[in-house]
């Protein structure tokens, strides 16, 4: 898993988000289209994707991508 194609399967999540925006630094809780689905869809993308399970409280742990990506790659 790289994080490139995992800020790619994340920015996939938001339809009104330029892609652009999207980085390691990214604070996603501030985007203006978080909300509780977007984490349940962020869950359901890295168990698809990863096989890796991550619960509703590791992701309010999480403040940017970097810190998710990090949580994922230390279960696998």
């Amino acid at each position: 898993m790289e994080l490139k194609e995992f800020i790619d399967n994340f920015a996939q999540l938001f339809e009104d988000t330029d892609p652009s925006e999207f980085t390691a630094e990214t604070e996603f809780k501030e985007l203006e289209e978080w909300t509780s689905v977007a984490a349940l869809s962020i869950m359901a993308m890295v168990l698809d994707n990863y096989q890796i399970s991550l619960t509703a409280n590791e992701i309010r742990k999480s403040n940017t991508i970097q810190e998710l990506y990090d949580l994922v790659k230390s279960k696998q």
